[in-house]
This record gives structure tokens, C-alpha cells and sequence, in this order.
């Protein structure tokens, strides 16, 4: 399959419900090798992804739901993001559309179903049956800098998997159970967990096949300048 950069922007989108079909593993180092074509800076290229499939993504699923369900989430290595409660607008309003999107509209779990919303939640940790779940860190030598570096790869691997015809869906849950992470993957002393991915084949018979969030048109965040003022 062969796919434009429009497509692949087009269609990418955060899967959470995947086939359980294999990816060999030939495709998985070829996106990987696509995606590390990413930019960075003064190519210092801080990344590293660890991928696990079949028993190593079980077991270290297995315990990330055993943290889950015991309680034992851990502080961010980095400020990630805010607070549930104190989110400033205009995100706080964008973050309710999309959980209102996501498990009221698509899952049907009403908001006072805390149960049924845990339950979706959990799947994070299973990598939402996708077959691969990978694991995205990178070094804290090179400052903030490496952050952005290591969001150009994710959307580069993101939209390499769209050209191969499968699904992603970027995880930043993983971060508060990052002690268990660091058990099972050799996770060197100077990176943090940027964040899990999931990849595989949607399962587009879910009712989550369906499920897609909206974008602010581009009038609301570019501002164009074509003369000089002041």
C-alpha cells in the first residue's frame, strides 16, 4: 500500500481498538527506520523506541495493570501536563469535547459511569489489543530540545504506519507507571518515557472504528504577516 503525506494526515487518527493480525517484523524496523528520518536537532537524533510483541508485551502489560488497579501511579518524570482540574481555557473546554466525544458519544458510558470509564481506561495498558506496543523515550542531556525531537519522530513513525495501511495510537498514560517500565525495558539513567504506542490493524467493526475528533480551522491558531507595522 502507498499512500500521499496528505493521506496519511488525512487518515491518521488515535486507534483504540485493534485486530490482533501480526506485524512482522521486517515492516516494524522499516517505519522505524523511516520514522528516524525524522529532523532533529543538530541531528543528535535523542530517541529510542524498545518494542515488544507476544510474551515480553503480555508480561509487561500484566504488571502495568497490576500498578493500575493497585494504586500505584508514579510522579511524571517531566511536567507533562496540568492537573485534571486545572486545566486553563481555551483547553479545558477542547479536553471535555473530546471525553464526551470518546465515552459518551462513541462508547456510550455516561459521566457518572465511573466504572464503565475505568474500564476503558484499563485498556491503555494492553496497548488496546493492539499486537506491538512500544515504548518511546529519550535523553535529558540535550534539554527540552529533545522533546520536540522526539515528537517529530513520533509523527513520523505515526504517519509512516499510515503508508503501510496500519493504525497508531500515541500513549501518554505509560508515563505514571514508569518505574515498571524501567523493570522491564533497559531504559537508560539520562532518558525519560516520552509515551507508549500502539500499533497495528484497527478494528474498524469496534464502534470506535467510527470515532473521530475535530480540528480548529486554521484561522484560529495562524496569524499571517505580509507588511511591516509599528
Amino acid at each position: 500500500m502507498s499512500t500521499t503525506v496528505e493521506d496519511a494526515l488525512l487518515t491518521r487518527r488515535s486507534c483504540r481498538a485493534f485486530r490482533p493480525d501480526p506485524v512482522p517484523r521486517a515492516e516494524i524496523e522499516r517505519l522505524l527506520a523511516l520514522a528516524a528520518r525524522s529532523a532533529s536537532n543538530s541531528n543528535c537524533q535523542p530517541w529510542r523506541v524498545h518494542v515488544l510483541t507476544g510474551a515480553a508485551k503480555r508480561a509487561l502489560s500484566a504488571d502495568l495493570l497490576r500498578a493500575h488497579d493497585e494504586g500505584r501511579r508514579a510522579a511524571s518524570e517531566f511536567g507533562y501536563q496540568p492537573a485534571a482540574d486545572e486545566w486553563p481555557e481555551p483547553f479545558r473546554s477542547r479536553r471535555r469535547r473530546f471525553g464526551e466525544g470518546l465515552y459518551r458519544d462513541a462508547l456510550g458510558i455516561e459521566p457518572g459511569d465511573t466504572a464503565g470509564r475505568l474500564a476503558h481506561h484499563r485498556r491503555n495498558y494492553d496497548f488496546f489489543g493492539a499486537p506491538v506496543g512500544m515504548v518511546l523515550t529519550v535523553s535529558k542531556l540535550p534539554l527540552r530540545g529533545a522533546l520536540v525531537d522526539a515528537g517529530l519522530f513520533l509523527q513520523g513513525l505515526m504517519l509512516a504506519a499510515r503508508g503501510a495501511g496500519l493504525h497508531t495510537c500515541a500513549q501518554a498514560s505509560l508515563i505514571d507507571y514508569h518505574p515498571v517500565l524501567r523493570r522491564h525495558l533497559d531504559v537508560p539513567a539520562d532518558h525519560v518515557v516520552v509515551c507508549g504506542i500502539a500499533l497495528g490493524y484497527a478494528d474498524e467493526d469496534h464502534r470506535l472504528g467510527a470515532h473521530r475528533t475535530t480540528r480548529e480551522p486554521v484561522s484560529a491558531f495562524a496569524t499571517f504577516h505580509d507588511r511591516v507595522t509599528g
